[in-house]
């Protein structure tokens, strides 16, 4: 069965549970990067939902982009075919530029993200 790791950092955070039961993937749900992190040591993930935030003022340390670089490192070492998808709003999709340079990305989907946005790009190797 494949897996994937919700990362539910904010309310605007769609909830795709039902989606994915569905297709037959198992969710794990998150709202702590540290519980993240634990996990994807112990078990690689076929895919991440992640929201987004871009880091405007140093807000993660003015070296990272956003929010998810020290995640999407790690994803390198221990769940290098894992697929990203990244959620984000509006004003910020342009910044997940700077993140495609650098990480690839499964896809990324401006919110509000309904079931039929997310459901293509879990369906591509069924």
């Amino acid at each position: 069965m494949r897996l994937i790791y919700s990362i539910i950092e904010t309310a605007a955070h769609p909830s795709f549970s039902d989606l994915y039961r569905r297709l037959g993937i198992q969710e794990k749900r998150f709202s702590n990067m540290r519980k993240v992190m634990a996990a994807l040591k112990k078990q690689a993930p076929d895919y991440i939902v992640a929201e987004f935030i871009y880091g405007y003022s140093n807000n993660y340390a003015g070296v990272n982009i956003s929010n998810l670089d020290v995640l999407l490192y790690a994803l390198q070492k221990y769940a290098p075919d894992c697929r990203i998808i990244v959620l984000c709003s509006k004003e910020e999709c342009p910044m997940t530029e700077k993140l495609k340079d650098i990480f690839p990305l499964h896809g990324v989907l401006p919110m509000p993200a309904k079931e039929q946005h997310i459901k293509p790009l879990m369906e591509f190797d069924n």
